[in-house]
């Protein structure tokens, strides 16, 4: 039998691949007198996805270290932001996070029994928490609610008052779980250092807090619940994870907002302690890595083509997900899955189909829209109204796009622009080039006429997906059927607002980062 790790042991194991520790004085105090309480709470939203690897591969580390580990369903939490998960959904969607949480923890070996799970409505809605949280309320500013929400509160432009408790709620949930530390991502960092300045004024401690960093998507930016594209649904069948990977960006050489790299770094290699990169033999063969530096600079020298690593990711990565989908694969669980999340993207069943009738439903979640780059601009060199456009969409290879703007957009004001691009048309020639998309531009209503490409919000990264508010969680067509129309029908309902912002009904493209707009071309239409 091993004997126990010692305090310095224990601190190691806590805190390696944490990109912040607030409190470690009181940490190792602690771990010198008896075993650390610690919780990790997630907010029962969106489907959990591949990057929740991250915080259970550190709540295996707690266990190593003798932690009493609480994991908290922040059920209520979830209907507080915004509510991102409807009141009628709330428990069912508690009850899949329950159990596919427990089947992500049996995947790498967790053991259950030494795990203590709550939800937040066994204790939130009892008198003496509603007391408190009245009493915090009374001292807590606005300024200071809304700050400590910014990272983690869903921002919207007309904020409820649901979002400003929810940082009070997580502040008191550390003194409520009686725990001395509370684990989770660098993006709550503002609500850990709310709760470091507010529970001391009920009267609570001060806790100790211990942050992950954030695990890039498949896209380059974070891995979201809301961005189909960038992440790899624990569900996800092995064909979807296949086309996933081919389509996250992982340029050769690239090491900067490499998705791919970053699941390896911060998922796999914290699991196995080392990855094999399978390759044929003319290649190389397989080559095994025991520390990811050595990777990270093989692929930075190029002697690790981006396309063996998203193979080696793709097995490595389905060995982690086959005891989970098998574990879903129960009729029960399947009934679970589809009431929890029911796809906002399928019809209503109808009475009888017609020959004329429309069995689909045309929905905006159905575009394929993305945040790209202009690379280069050149005129056509047959068509003297056409630019030829190379486009970074967060792909390997750029897109060429052809675009009728030379009389409205000089060439060196595309130049290294970002833009908003249709991704799933189906490719066509314009006068013997092919264009792989459609830069989305404002036009004005009346003469003489007025175009603008529409503006992502800066910051944006290239390949960063493009929504409609409200349907966020829909796949987009591989292909849109010209046939069908999907995209002009939508189109008719495209309208720049009166504060120039692209709309559809009158719901806002979005980004992760706000608002897609215009310049100038107010009530103007877009194509």
């Amino acid at each position: 039998m091993e004997p126990a790790p010692g305090p310095q042991e224990k601190y190691h194991l806590i805190t390696r691949n944490l990109q912040e520790v607030l409190g470690e004085d009181k940490l190792m105090a602690i771990l010198k007198e008896r075993e650390l309480k610690i919780y990790w709470g997630t907010a029962t939203t969106g489907k959990p996805h591949v990057a929740y690897f991250v915080p259970m591969s550190k709540i295996a580390d707690f266990l190593k270290a003798g932690c009493e580990v609480t994991i908290l369903f922040a059920d209520l939490h979830a209907y507080l932001d915004n509510m991102k998960a409807p009141w009628e959904l709330l428990e069912l969607r508690t009850r899949y996070y329950e159990n596919v949480i427990k089947a992500m923890l049996e995947s790498i070996g967790v053991p259950l029994e030494k795990l203590k799970f709550v939800r937040g409505t066994d204790y939130q809605l009892s008198k003496e928490y509603t007391l408190d949280v009245y009493r915090l309320s009374s001292v807590v500013t606005q300024h200071d609610a809304k700050k400590a929400g910014a990272e983690v509160v869903k921002q919207v432009e007309h904020p409820l008052l649901s979002g400003l408790l929810y940082p009070g709620l997580q502040a008191l949930d550390e003194e409520y779980l009686k725990v001395d530390a509370q684990f989770g991502g660098v993006d709550q960092r503002k609500i850990f250092t709310f709760a470091e300045k507010y529970l001391p004024s009920l009267g609570y401690a001060k806790r100790v807090h211990l942050m992950n960093p954030m695990v890039p998507g498949l896209t380059g930016s974070k891995m979201s619940s809301s961005e189909e594209d960038s992440k790899i649904d624990l569900l996800d069948c092995k064909e979807d994870v296949k086309k996933k990977l081919k389509k996250a960006f992982c340029e050769p050489g690239n090491v900067e907002n490499n998705g791919v790299l970053s699941f390896i770094k911060h998922v796999l290699f914290p699991l196995k302690s080392e990855f094999v990169v399978l390759r044929e033999e003319k290649w190389g063969g397989n080559k095994t890595y025991t520390a990811y530096e050595d990777l990270e600079k093989d692929f930075a020298d190029q002697v690790v083509h981006p396309g063996d690593l998203k193979n080696s990711v793709e097995v490595a990565l389905n060995k982690l997900l086959d005891p989970i989908r098998e574990k879903f694969n129960s009729p029960e669980l399947k009934k679970l899955t589809n009431a929890a999340y029911p796809n906002p993207s399928k019809a209503k069943p109808a009475e009888k189909s017609t020959k004329n009738s429309e069995p689909e439903n045309v929905v905006p979640s159905r575009l394929d829209i993305r945040v790209g780059k202009v690379i280069s601009v050149e005129k056509h060199p047959d068509a003297d109204s056409l630019y030829v456009e190379k486009i970074d969409v967060g792909e390997p290879e750029p897109r060429t796009v052809v675009s009728g703007l030379v009389q409205f957009v000089p060439k060196e004001q595309l130049q290294d622009r970002l833009v908003v691009l249709l991704c799933n048309l189906k490719p066509q020639k314009m006068r013997g080039v092919e264009s792989q998309g459609m830069v989305l531009c404002a036009s004005s209503v009346g003469e003489p006429r007025q175009v603008e490409p529409l503006d992502p919000p800066a910051g944006c990264c290239a390949g960063e997906r493009v929504y409609v508010e409200g349907y966020e969680g829909g796949e987009p067509d591989d292909e849109l059927k010209p046939k069908k129309k999907v995209f002009e029908k939508l189109q008719a309902d495209f309208r720049i607002s009166e504060d120039c912002v692209a709309q559809w009904k009158q719901k806002n493209f979005l980004t992760k980062l706000g608002r897609v707009s215009c310049k100038s071309l107010k009530g103007g239409s877009i194509s």
